[in-house]
């Protein structure tokens, strides 16, 4: 007999059995409703997996401490889990159930706000934030980043995605997470799954990834000093229905979700109503014969700096960005940093600009090179685990040839793609890991195989052993290379709170081999909303005793915090790395600033084809660069969809 549902109604639109549906309740019943998801959350479209013992007894002991924590506070416990104590009491039972110290956390923060001082990140804190994104106002699409980062909820299922966009696709292996989910929200104190929109309205000042909204989540929600915008080019995506890659600059940049010049546009802007240089401009990476000699731009490197000027650079060997000969109908293809035909005549152009540009702009040197979150393909002896895809084998040569250059290498080459399931496979050595589960370097020191990003630690560190990645075509690194450094973003995010085994290791191995000077902070915001919850995140990390005694990694300091969220881009980019020195100045006020509004100036650069039109291309004579200056309040924990009641 069939059951009967209602018309509009959850049931209707669960693709569960009616069988299933006896088996299942909806998700806002559930009677416990902590910051941090502890069972397993169906949209209905799959039967959710029942909870498990780990979730179990992180949600008794989230209990136990709520229920004290309350009666002691004199509010609800209800009231408690809306505020900030309820993080506290989590990261507390994560630790105890774990049995390991991932997070430091005191339990008087859960009675007492002022009680985080000792383990939150200090007012002062100076944070450089080395990698961040704006989405051009002209494009407001729901972002797989975001949802992914935001977890289940109305949120991700009003833009479309009705599971985890990265479990089990694009090369990752399917299954849960070390908190038993198959898609767990990353920061459900800030990001919870019900707020904010993705993408949210399609204006400069509201989209969720527009100029307005970076303004506030960067600069009024978070303790970052100063930021970095980033870009990237089109030859990493393939629309549907169009040939992949791209014939020209032009044709790339009317496409990207924000081109360098619109980079640099924003970068002035934010500066001009901070009153301080609260922001810095990524110039783009177009290698190879052609973009040397494009129809519309000339040398495009030497027009972005002569329009641009950037402060330093972002490259994706994984996109079809370089341009191998002057044919106009040829495609562009993807490129690896040590080919020297293709990229090495880009880098004489970069190194040889005028010493009077570097004072103005002394982070020119920077080379930050997307490596890592390609997991299609890229297995051992994938047909795509190469340079070109992403993994290090070109780093010794390149970085030996181009001393001057600081390659920095975003996602520390970090392969799964946004979900980190294969790395705690290798780590933990469970079916389902790739073999070889360590790698092995020439002190003869032996750690688990977090693929590319232990190799390129090795490398950067002078360890590696050539073959001992038996893939990979890499030669040995027989000396410390001190110009690669490892960058954190989104790597961070997406194992810090879901994998933190996999954080643990892979912050011990970047420490032992790279050393605390080589490591910086990124967080790829505002894909994942403010980067505030990361910055908390990381100060409060720690590798537990047990992780670092077995494997000699060296412990996560205050110090080395400080480094790695700071100190160490700031010497890159030699800046003052004093927070008070970057003021606010209007940026309060960003929602009013009717260079914002529909037809305001930013606000049509931001929706416009990405360059200044009439473009007027660079001559042959490098010619000199001109100087351009011309209180929390508590939230609802509800989740909406269907929970395991029954087995």
């Amino acid at each position: 007999m069939t059951r009967r549902r209602t018309p509009g109604s959850r049931e209707e639109d669960a693709w569960l059995s009616d069988e299933q549906l006896d088996r299942v309740a909806p998700a806002e019943s559930e009677p416990f409703q902590g910051p941090v998801p502890t069972r397993m959350i169906s949209n209905g479209e799959y039967m959710p997996y029942p909870q498990t013992r780990q979730q179990k007894q992180v949600e008794e002991r989230v209990k136990e401490l709520a229920d004290h924590a309350s009666r002691k506070l004199g509010i609800t416990r209800r009231e408690f889990l809306q505020g900030t104590g309820a993080l506290a009491a989590s990261f507390l039972a994560m630790n105890q159930v774990y049995g390991k110290e991932f997070f430091k956390v005191n339990r008087e923060e859960m009675f007492d706000h002022s009680a985080r001082e000792e383990f939150a990140p200090p007012s002062h804190l100076f944070v450089f934030d080395d990698q961040t994104h704006i989405v051009r106002s002209s494009m407001n699409s729901p972002n797989a980043l975001r949802a992914i980062a935001q977890g289940p909820g109305a949120a991700s299922f009003d833009a479309g995605f009705d599971s985890n966009p990265f479990n089990g696709s694009a090369g990752n292996p399917a299954g849960y997470d070390e908190l038993g989910n198959p898609w767990t929200p990353w920061n459900p104190d800030q990001l919870h799954p019900d707020y904010p929109a993705n993408p949210g309205p399609p204006t400069t000042v509201g989209g969720e990834f527009h100029l307005g909204q970076y303004i506030r989540r960067l600069f009024l929600e978070s303790q970052t000093s100063v930021a970095v915008i980033s870009n990237a080019n089109l030859g990493l995506f393939s629309p549907a229905g169009a040939t992949p890659g791209n014939h020209n600059i032009s044709e790339s940049l009317q496409a990207e979700i924000l081109t360098g010049w619109q980079t640099s546009q924003a970068r002035d802007y934010i500066n001009a109503l901070a009153g301080s240089p609260r922001a810095l401009a990524h110039g783009q990476l177009y290698p190879g014969v052609g973009n040397l000699n494009d129809p519309m731009f000339g040398d495009y490197t030497r027009w972005q700096i002569e329009n641009m000027q950037p402060d330093s650079w972002k490259g994706y060997n994984v996109a079809n960005a370089a341009k191998l000969d002057n044919d106009p109908d040829s495609l562009m293809m993807r490129w690896r940093l040590d080919d020297e035909d293709v990229a090495y005549p880009m880098y004489e152009i970069i190194a040889g600009v005028d010493k009077r540009y570097l004072k103005e702009h002394p982070g020119f040197f920077n080379i930050c090179i997307h490596k890592g979150l390609s997991a299609n393909l890229t297995f051992p002896g994938g047909p795509n685990d190469s340079p070109n895809y992403g993994n290090p084998d070109d780093m010794v040569k390149v970085a030996t040839d181009w001393p001057q250059f600081n390659f920095v290498i975003y996602h520390s080459c970090f392969r799964p793609a946004f979900f980190a399931l294969q790395a705690f496979q290798d780590i933990q050595n469970e079916p389902g890991a790739m073999a070889p589960t360590t790698l092995t370097d020439s002190d003869g020191h032996t750690v688990p195989n977090i693929r590319w990003t232990t190799q390129l630690a090795q490398i950067a560190g002078g360890k590696y052993v050539a073959g001992a990645e038996p893939t990979s075509t890499s030669p040995s690194s027989p000396r410390r290379l001190k110009n690669i450094y490892a960058e954190l973003g989104t790597t961070m995010a997406s194992v810090i709170v879901t994998f933190p085994t996999v954080w643990a290791h892979m912050i011990g191995q970047l420490l032992h081999y790279m050393g605390d000077d080589n490591i910086v902070y990124g967080s790829d915001s505002i894909w994942y909303g403010g980067p505030q919850w990361q910055i908390e995140a990381l100060w409060r990390s720690q590798i537990p005793e047990d992780i670092a005694e077995r494997w000699n990694y060296p412990q996560l300091t205050k110090a080395a915090k400080r480094k790695i969220l700071g100190l160490n881009s700031a010497e890159l980019y030699r800046i003052w790395p004093a927070a008070a020195k970057y003021r606010q100045g209007d940026i309060p006020n960003y929602a009013s600033d009717p260079a914002l509004q529909p037809g305001g100036r930013m606000d049509e650069i931001l929706r416009g084809v990405g360059y200044p039109t009439p473009v007027v291309p660079v001559d042959d004579n490098f010619t000199k660069t001109r100087k351009d200056h011309g209180h929390h309040y508590g939230h609802s924990n509800t989740r909406f969809g269907w929970m395991r009641v029954r087995r």
